[in-house]
C-alpha cells in the first residue's frame, strides 16, 4: 500500500492500481490476490474459508453489540471501533471449545475477553474516570447497578480542556447473537458541574429481563459538556467521551 501525495487525489482503478480513501488518508495499492471462485471451492483454501466463516460471525456479533448500546455509543466512539470490536470478538470465537473450526461462535467462546473494551480510544475510561465504583448484575432480578461514593470531579475525572459539566452513564444489554437482537436499558446522572466540591453519592440502575438466558454486558461511561449562555453542548461533539465494558455475565 502506498500513500498518495500531491494536490490531486485519485479514486478508482487505473490498470492494476486501485486508488481509494481510508481513515489513514488517500492510498493506492496494486490489484491482486486469488480469485473468489477458487477460494470458495479449492480444497487448498479450506482453512481460509473456515477463517472467513468465523470472521463473518464475529462481525455480526459486533453489530449486535453496537446496535444494543447505540444510544450511548453514538456519543463515545472512535473511527476504528468496528474493526477493533470485530478483532476482539474473533479472539473470543477462537476460545470456543464446543464447535469445530469454521463453526466456532462468539456465544460459545469466552466473552470475558470483551471486559474492559473501550469504545473510544480517544477517551479511555481507565484514563478518564479515577473515582472508584462498585458495579454488579443480578441475573435473577435483571438489575445492573453502579454506585460511587462522593468525589471531587476535578480530582477524580480527567476532563478535556473546555469542560464545564459532565455526566456519568451506565447501561446493561442482553445479547442474542443467534437471532441478531438485543435488549438494552440505561441510566445516567443529571449533567453535573465539573468543579472541586464533592458530588453527592451516585447510584445508577438499569434492568433487563429477569432470569435471562442470554449473555449480558454492562457498560459505564463519562460524557463531557460545555455550557454556553445557559445551554449545554456536547464538548467537541463527544470526541473525548469515554465508554467501556465493565462487566460480562455469560450463561
Amino acid at each position: 500500500m502506498a500513500r498518495q501525495t500531491g494536490i490531486i487525489k485519485l479514486r478508482g482503478t487505473i490498470g492494476d492500481i486501485s486508488f481509494y480513501k481510508s481513515t489513514d488518508g488517500h492510498l493506492a495499492r496494486a490489484k491482486g490476490g486469488v480469485e473468489a471462485e477458487r477460494i470458495a471451492n479449492d480444497p487448498n483454501f479450506q482453512r481460509t474459508r473456515e477463517n472467513g466463516y468465523e470472521f463473518g460471525r464475529a462481525g455480526k456479533a459486533g453489530k449486535v453489540i453496537r446496535n444494543a448500546i447505540r444510544i450511548l455509543l453514538q456519543n463515545a466512539k472512535d473511527k476504528r471501533v468496528v474493526s477493533r470490536l470485530t478483532k476482539t470478538l474473533v479472539a473470543v470465537t477462537k476460545t470456543d471449545e464446543i464447535n469445530e473450526r469454521g463453526d466456532r461462535t462468539v456465544q460459545d467462546g469466552d466473552l470475558i475477553l470483551l471486559e474492559g473494551f473501550d469504545f473510544n480510544l480517544n477517551g479511555k475510561l481507565g484514563a478518564t474516570l479515577y473515582a472508584s465504583f462498585q458495579n454488579a448484575y443480578n441475573r435473577v432480578s435483571g438489575a445492573a447497578t453502579v454506585s460511587m461514593d462522593p468525589f471531587s470531579p476535578t480530582v477524580r475525572i480527567a476532563a478535556p480542556l473546555g469542560t464545564t459539566h459532565f455526566k456519568l452513564v451506565s447501561g446493561v444489554a442482553e445479547l442474542d447473537f443467534d437471532n441478531e437482537s438485543s435488549n438494552f436499558e440505561t441510566d445516567g446522572t443529571a449533567i453535573l458541574p465539573y468543579s472541586a466540591p464533592d458530588t453527592a453519592a451516585i447510584s445508577l440502575s438499569a434492568s433487563i429481563t429477569p432470569n435471562s438466558g442470554l449473555p449480558v454486558i454492562q457498560v459505564l461511561g463519562v460524557e463531557f459538556y460545555q455550557e454556553v449562555n445557559g445551554q449545554m453542548y456536547p464538548l467537541k461533539n463527544g470526541a473525548y467521551n469515554a465508554l467501556a465494558v465493565v462487566l460480562i455475565d455469560q450463561v
